[in-house]
C-alpha cells in the first residue's frame, strides 16, 4: 500500500524572493531539481504542488493547502521541497507543518537545507525557520522604506485612481480630473447639501443610470475591479457615497499613508487620522473647501430623517438646546397640523425632564424666518459700510473665542484629573478584587462603569485638545463671509443647501411663557466664518404708548389665565375637564390627521419617488 502513494514535490515563489536568485528559484528549475533528486532516490509515483507568486508569508496558498489536505487524508509518503523557505517564512505555522507531517508519517527532505526527517529531528531547523521568517520581516521593512520615502516626497503611493480623476499619461504619477465623473461627485455633495441621505442620493443615481464608480473605471481599464463582470452597472449603494463624501483628495490634495498592515498580514487596515500624511494642492480639485466641510458637518451632526411628512427639514443637524446643548429633532406631531416644531432629545430621555428640565420647543419656519431676516439685514448694513462691518465683527469674534477658550481649558483641565482618577480607582478595584476584598460581581459592575466613564472622558480630552490645537487655524474671516453674502440675490427662500452654508449652529433657550401662543424666546444664530453676530439694531421694536398698555393688559390676562388653570388642576377640575372632552378631541384629532395623510398619499408623498428632488440633466453612463 505505501508503494501507491504520493511523492509530494512541493515549489513555490514570489516576489519576496528578490532578484539575485530569482533565475535559481524559477518554478521550472526547482521542478527540474525536485524532480531529478526523486528520479536519484528512488522515489515514485510523484506528483508537483505549485504555488507561483504566492508569498511564504501566507498559508492560505493553493498548492500548499491541497497538498497539506491530502497528507492528512493520508495519500502521501514523502514531501520533497528545495528549501524550508518554500513551506513559507513564519517558523509558528512551519513548525505546525512539520507537526502535521510527523504526525501522518509523512518524510520531509529539504535539498539544500540537508534536511531529513528519516534521519531523526535537526535541532537546527527551528533557528532556520526563525532566519527565513527574519528574511521576510526584513524584506518587508526594505519595501516600507521605499514606499515612505516615495510617500513623504508627495507622490501618490498607490497605483489606483479614486473616482473623478484619470491618470495624466502613461507615468501614472499626476492625477487629472474625468469630467463625467467629476460631474457626478459634484452632484453627489450638492445633494447632500440639499439635505438628501447617502441611501437616499444612491437611489436618485440609480434611477437616473448613472455607472457606479467601479464600471466607469473599468472603462478606462482603472480601478481594482476592471476585469470584474457587473451584476448591474447602475446599482449604486449607500457606503459607496458615503465614501466619495469622505475623501479629501477631491479638495486636490494627496493622502498617504491612509493604510499600513503588519509583514505577515495579507490585507491592510486604515489608520488612525494623525497618521496620515497630507500634500495639499497637488491636482486640481473638484470640490471647495467651504462645500467640503459644510458637508461633513452636516453628516456628522445628525442623523436626516425624514419627518413624518416625507420632507426633510433643513435646519435638522444645525439645532441645539441652550441649556444642556442637546441636538434637537424635528417633532413628528400627529395634531392634525402640518406643523413642524424641533425639541430636545435629552427632555425626552426617560425619565422625561432629568436631563433637561423641557423640551425648548419651536416652530422650524420661525427660526427660518429669523434666519432669512438677519442674513438680509447683514447684507443691507456690510453694503452700506463695509469697513465698520468688518471691524465690528472681528471685534465680536475676539470676544467670543477668547471666553470660549478660556472655558474649554477649564473643561480640559477638570477632564483631565477626573481621567487620572479613574485610572487609579481601577488599580484599586483590581487590587481589591485580586486580593478577594472585592466580591467578582461587584468588581465587574465597578469596572464597567469606570470603562465606560473612562471612553467618554477620552473622547472629550482629545476633542477639546484638538480644538485648542486648531483655534488660530480656525479663526473666523469676515471677508469670506461678505464673499458668501453677496453670492446669492436674496434670502427669500432659504434651502437646506443656504442654510448650512450660512449657519454654524442655531442655540435654542426656552420660551419665556410655556403653553402661550404668542410669546417670546431667545434664540442665538452662530454664521460660519463669523461666529455669533447681530447687525445694529436688528430685531429692535419700538412700541406707541398705546401698544405697550395692549401689551400690558395683554400679559396680565394671561397671568390669570394660567393662575385659574393652576387652581383647576389642583381641585380636579381640569382631569374632569379633559376626560369629558377627550373622546370628542380624539375623533376631530383622528378626522384631522386622517384628512392630511390621504392628501399625502394621493400625492405620492409617501413613495420613494415622492422623496426625491426634481429631475435633472442625466449625466450619460457607458455601457460596461
Amino acid at each position: 500500500m505505501k508503494e501507491n502513494k504520493i511523492t509530494a514535490l512541493y515549489e513555490r515563489l514570489s516576489v519576496d524572493d528578490g532578484q539575485s536568485d530569482s533565475e535559481s528559484n524559477s518554478i521550472q528549475n526547482q521542478k527540474l531539481l525536485l524532480e531529478q533528486y526523486a528520479k536519484e532516490k528512488g522515489f515514485t509515483n510523484i506528483r508537483h504542488y505549485t504555488d507561483d507568486g504566492e508569498s511564504g508569508r501566507f498559508f492560505d496558498r493553493p498548492g500548499y493547502m491541497q497538498m497539506m489536505e491530502d497528507i492528512e487524508d493520508g495519500k502521501v509518503s514523502v514531501c520533497i521541497t528545495k528549501d524550508m523557505s518554500r513551506i513559507g517564512r513564519n517558523y509558528v505555522r512551519v513548525g505546525e507543518c512539520m507537526e502535521i507531517m510527523r504526525i501522518n508519517k509523512v518524510r520531509l527532505i529539504a535539498i539544500t537545507d540537508n534536511l531529513d526527517t528519516i534521519n531523526g529531528e535537526d535541532d537546527f531547523t527551528p533557528f532556520r525557520n526563525v532566519m527565513h521568517e527574519f528574511y521576510a520581516r526584513d524584506t518587508s521593512r526594505k519595501i516600507k522604506a521605499v514606499f515612505k520615502s516615495k510617500g513623504m516626497s508627495g507622490k501618490h503611493t498607490t497605483g489606483l485612481v479614486i473616482y473623478g480623476y484619470l491618470w495624466e499619461n502613461h507615468k501614472r504619477e499626476k492625477w487629472v480630473i474625468d469630467p463625467e465623473a467629476a460631474a457626478v461627485v459634484k452632484r453627489i455633495f450638492q445633494l447632500t447639501m440639499d439635505g438628501f441621505g447617502p441611501y437616499q442620493i444612491s437611489q436618485i443615481l440609480t434611477n437616473d443610470k448613472v455607472l457606479i464608480p467601479a464600471a466607469h473605471l473599468a472603462q478606462f481599464d482603472e480601478g481594482v475591479n476592471h476585469t470584474k463582470t457587473f451584476k448591474n452597472v447602475y446599482g449604486w449603494g449607500s457606503s459607496t457615497v458615503t465614501g466619495i463624501l469622505k475623501k479629501r483628495e477631491y479638495l486636490g490634495h494627496t493622502i498617504n499613508f491612509k493604510t499600513a498592515k503588519h509583514f505577515k498580514d495579507k490585507k491592510s487596515h486604515y489608520v488612525d487620522e494623525s497618521q496620515w500624511v497630507i500634500f495639499e494642492n497637488t491636482h486640481e480639485p473638484i470640490i471647495d473647501p467651504e462645500t467640503f466641510d459644510n458637508a461633513q458637518r452636516l453628516r456628522q451632526n445628525a442623523r436626516r430623517y425624514p419627518n413624518g411628512w416625507g420632507e426633510a427639514m433643513p435646519l435638522t443637524g444645525l439645532m441645539y438646546c441652550a441649556d444642556c446643548g442637546g441636538k434637537m429633532y424635528v417633532q413628528r406631531m400627529n395634531n392634525g397640523k402640518k406643523v413642524p416644531y424641533y425639541t430636545c432629545k435629552m427632555y425626552t430621555k426617560v425619565p422625561c425632564g432629568t436631563l433637561c428640565k423641557s423640551g425648548h420647543r419651536i416652530n422650524a419656519e420661525v427660526v427660518t424666518t429669523l434666519i432669512s431676516d438677519m442674513l438680509k439685514a447683514i447684507a443691507e448694513y456690510s453694503k452700506n459700510d463695509r469697513a465698520e462691518f468688518i471691524r465690528a465683527v472681528t471685534e465680536a469674534q475676539e470676544n467670543q473665542q477668547n471666553s470660549d477658550m478660556t472655558a474649554k481649558k477649564k473643561r480640559l483641565v477638570i477632564a483631565q484629573k477626573r481621567a487620572a482618577e479613574l485610572e487609579k480607582l481601577i488599580c484599586k478595584i483590581y487590587e481589591d478584587s485580586v486580593l478577594g476584598k472585592l466580591p467578582e460581581a461587584r468588581y465587574a459592575a465597578l469596572d464597567e462603569q469606570y470603562a465606560k466613564e473612562q471612553g467618554a472622558l477620552s473622547s472629550e480630552i482629545t476633542e477639546i485638545e484638538n480644538t485648542l490645537a486648531n483655534f488660530e487655524k480656525s479663526r473666523k474671516s469676515a471677508d469670506k463671509f461678505i464673499a458668501l453674502v453677496e453670492k446669492y440675490e436674496n434670502f427669500d427662500n432659504m434651502t437646506t443647501a443656504m442654510l448650512n452654508e450660512f449657519v454654524e449652529k442655531v442655540h435654542v433657550h426656552e420660551r419665556d411663557r410655556k403653553g402661550s401662543i404668542q410669546t417670546t424666546q431667545q434664540v442665538d444664530i452662530f454664521f460660519n466664518f463669523v461666529g455669533q453676530y447681530k447687525p445694529p439694531h436688528f430685531g429692535e421694536v419700538v412700541l406707541t404708548a398705546e401698544e405697550q398698555e395692549a401689551h400690558r393688559l395683554r400679559e396680565e390676562r394671561k397671568d390669570k389665565l394660567h393662575q385659574n388653570y393652576l387652581k383647576r388642576k389642583a381641585n380636579g377640575k381640569q382631569k374632569e375637564y379633559e376626560e369629558r372632552t377627550k373622546a370628542k378631541k380624539k375623533a376631530e384629532m383622528d378626522a384631522k390627521k386622517n384628512a392630511i395623510r390621504a392628501e399625502f398619499i394621493k400625492n405620492g408623498v409617501y413613495t420613494t419617488v415622492g422623496m426625491l428632488p426634481p429631475k435633472e440633466p442625466k449625466i450619460a453612463g457607458k455601457t460596461a
